[in-house]
């Protein structure tokens, strides 16, 4: 089997991987708030990553240490919007409002080459925002911000702060090697996040399953998956990466209708519809014109 192929089959189990996680770490914040979550899970993956690259991390560079740095900014971001939105609304919406970072890419790399988005490029951007309004807007509601779920409008930080993130990671893994990329964005995000957790009322109540989520989260969603994906794109155009992304909400959907019960409604499907639909439509077409980087939701 060649390395592109080897490289798609896992960049599908990861999403897989990712998908599912929507469920789990919704079900482990009855127990312990987000940001703490996040500040003992990015603690993991640190630990995780040294002792897989340790040796690598000998000759890293200070661009590479600055890169890696710039990255866990947006890194530390995206996770605290996308784990404190999980707590306040549901895992399908969660996952399908984080795929709207896919969209923003192709407008962030049209601004920074100087130059108009294809009109595909467009068209899924608009497609895509329209089932945000869909899936975020209650019927009758307008436009009206007050009138958004409050873990909506922080997912949606989120899909930003990911779009960033996929958009400056393209560049610096061009320029460094992926591991030690991989262990200093982590490491930062790390370091951050408990400097956030003034901003929520910290709580955490021990149980096998907050520890599973954890580990799992930790070590399996962030540290090996950060260090496949850094990988696999090395052997897979990033048009097919962020394609293969895509499929995460659907993952995600489907795990949280079989362990929550979870139903979007007409109006919520109409919405996921339409903004798998965008994403597709501005990869598909958009990216033959403008390539974008991978795509990463629920790390």
């Amino acid at each position: 089997m060649s390395r592109s192929h080897k490289a798609r089959i896992l960049l599908l189990l990861v999403t897989l991987i990712w998908g599912t996680t929507f469920v789990l770490v919704k079900s482990a914040l009855s127990a312990v708030s987000p940001l703490v979550f996040n500040s003992v899970r990015m603690l993991i993956a640190t630990a995780a990553l040294v002792v897989i690259f340790h040796r690598k991390l000998r000759t890293i560079s200070r661009g590479a240490i600055a890169g890696g740095m710039l990255l866990g900014v947006f890194l530390w971001l995206g996770y605290a919007f996308q784990t404190s939105g999980l707590r306040l609304t549901t895992p399908s919406k969660s996952a399908f409002l984080t795929g709207l970072s896919v969209v923003l890419v192709p407008l962030l790399v049209a601004v920074a080459a100087r130059r108009l988005p294809s009109r595909w490029t467009i068209f899924g951007v608009l497609a895509a925002f329209a089932g945000l309004y869909l899936m975020t807007m209650p019927a009758g509601g307008g436009f009206a911000l007050a009138s958004m779920n409050r873990g909506d409008l922080l997912t949606m930080g989120c899909a930003a702060s990911f779009a960033l993130h996929i958009f400056f990671n393209g560049r610096m893994t061009r320029r460094h090697a992926f591991e030690h990329i991989a262990v200093v964005q982590v490491a930062t995000a790390a370091v951050l996040m408990p400097l956030s957790i003034v901003l929520e009322s910290p709580r955490l109540v021990w149980s096998g399953q907050v520890v599973f989520a954890l580990v799992f989260t930790g070590v399996v969603c962030t540290a090996v998956a950060f260090s496949v994906q850094a990988w696999a794109q090395q052997y897979t155009p990033a048009t097919h990466t962020a394609l293969i992304f895509s499929t995460e909400p659907v993952f995600a959907a489907v795990t949280s209708y079989l362990f929550l019960g979870e139903h979007l409604g007409t109006r919520g499907t109409m919405g996921a519809v339409l903004i798998l639909g965008g994403i597709l439509i501005a990869e598909l077409k958009g990216s033959a014109v403008e390539p974008a980087a991978g795509f990463e939701a629920n790390r």
